[in-house]
C-alpha cells in the first residue's frame, strides 16, 4: 500500500504554510508511513512474503542459525552451502478436499570464512530448524595467560 502525496502550496519555497503561515505540524509524516509499509512483511490482499526470520547467535564453537517453521515436515526442508551462502528452502503442502495446495519460502544468508563448510549439520525439532555451522580452530578465541614476573 502507498499513500499519494498532496503538495500543499509553498511559501517562498521553504516549507508547507497554512493559512496562519504557520508550519504544517505533520510535514515528514507521510515519508514515515511509506517507510514503515514499504518495511512490513507481506501486504494487505492476503500474499504473504516468501521470506521467513531466522535467529543468529555463536558460542565459542559454533554460529547458529534458527529458523522457526511450523507445519513443515522434514523432506520438504532443504539446505545448501553454495558460494558462502547458506540457502533454505521449505515447502508447505495441505490438502483440502480434493486439492492439494503449496506455498514455499525460501531464505539466503552470508556466511563467513570462519566457518567450516564441509561439517555444516541441521536438526529439526518440533518445527524449529537448527543449524549448526562449525568454525575452523584458527578463527576460535583462543585464552592466552600472562605470566608475571
Amino acid at each position: 500500500m502507498r499513500l499519494i502525496r498532496y503538495n500543499q502550496p509553498y511559501s517562498r519555497g521553504y516549507a508547507p504554510v497554512l493559512r496562519d503561515y504557520g508550519r504544517v505540524p505533520w510535514a515528514g509524516l507521510e515519508g514515515e508511513i511509506d517507510r514503515m509499509f514499504a518495511s512490513m512483511p507481506g501486504n494487505f490482499v492476503g500474499e504473504s512474503s516468501t521470506r521467513f526470520p531466522v535467529d543468529l547467535y555463536e558460542d565459542r564453537e559454533n554460529s547458529y542459525v534458527r529458523a522457526e517453521l511450523p507445519g513443515i515436515n522434514r523432506d520438504d526442508i532443504h539446505i545448501e552451502m553454495v558460494d558462502g551462502h547458506l540457502t533454505i528452502n521449505a515447502t508447505r503442502k495441505t490438502k483440502d478436499r480434493d486439492k492439494e495446495q503449496s506455498f514455499s519460502v525460501n531464505r539466503s544468508i552470508r556466511i563467513p570464512d570462519s566457518v567450516q563448510t564441509d561439517k555444516v549439520s541441521a536438526s529439526c525439532e518440533n518445527g524449529v530448524l537448527t543449524v549448526t555451522l562449525p568454525r575452523r580452530e584458527e578463527s576460535k578465541p583462543k585464552k592466552i595467560t600472562v605470566a608475571v614476573r
